[in-house]
C-alpha cells in the first residue's frame, strides 16, 4: 500500500504550492460550515484542523502553512467563527499541526494511523500548553481534549483515509 503514496515538500516559489493550499483553505471554509449546522460542532468536531493536516501531510509543510494561517483568519472575517479572541490559539495549534504533519511525512514518507496519532496528539499537547500560557487558564486551555476527540478521531482516521485512499497518487 505504502509503495504507491507519494508525498511531496513543494517550494514556495511554485504556483502549485498556492493553488494547493487555497483548495485545502476552501476546504477548511467549507468543512467548519456543515459541522456548525450541528450545536457545539465547531468545539466538537474541530474542522478547521482537518484540510491542515491533509494538506502538510500529503504536499509538504509549506502547503500546510499557508492552509493553517489562512483558514482561520478567512473563515473569521467570512462568517464570524472562529471569533476573533480565539485566533490566536486556533492559529497556533494550526502551524504546529502544519509544521508537524510536515516534518513527520517528510521523516517517514508513509502514512499510517499510528503516524497521524502521534501528529495529533502532538500538536494538541503543544498547542493546549501554548494556549495554557496565551489564557493563563487550564481548564480552557484543554478545551479540545474535554470536548473534541470526536474531532482528533476525525483528523486521525479521515487524515489517514484523504492521504492513502482519496487523493493517493496526486
Amino acid at each position: 500500500m505504502d509503495a504507491t503514496l507519494r508525498l511531496h515538500s513543494l517550494p514556495f516559489s511554485s504556483v502549485r504550492t498556492y493553488l494547493t493550499a487555497a483548495l485545502f483553505v476552501i476546504g477548511n471554509i467549507a468543512l467548519p460550515q456543515l459541522l456548525h449546522l450541528v450545536p457545539q460542532g465547531g468545539v466538537t468536531w474541530l474542522p478547521i484542523y482537518f484540510f491542515t493536516l491533509v494538506g502538510a501531510y500529503k504536499y509538504g509543510w509549506r502547503v500546510g502553512l499557508l492552509t493553517a494561517l489562512a483558514s482561520p483568519v478567512v473563515n473569521s472575517l467570512m462568517f464570524g467563527m472562529p471569533p476573533v479572541a480565539a485566533l490566536p490559539a486556533i492559529m497556533l495549534k494550526s502551524v504546529l499541526l502544519a509544521l508537524i504533519a510536515g516534518w513527520t511525512a517528510s521523516c517517514f514518507n508513509k502514512a499510517s494511523l499510528l503516524m497521524l496519532v502521534a501528529v495529533v496528539l502532538g500538536y494538541q499537547v503543544l498547542g493546549t500548553l501554548g494556549e495554557w500560557v496565551m489564557k493563563a487558564d487550564f481548564y480552557a486551555a484543554c478545551q479540545d481534549f474535554r470536548i473534541g476527540i470526536p474531532g482528533m478521531l476525525l483528523q486521525i482516521i479521515g487524515g489517514w483515509i484523504m492521504i492513502n485512499f482519496v487523493i493517493r497518487r496526486n
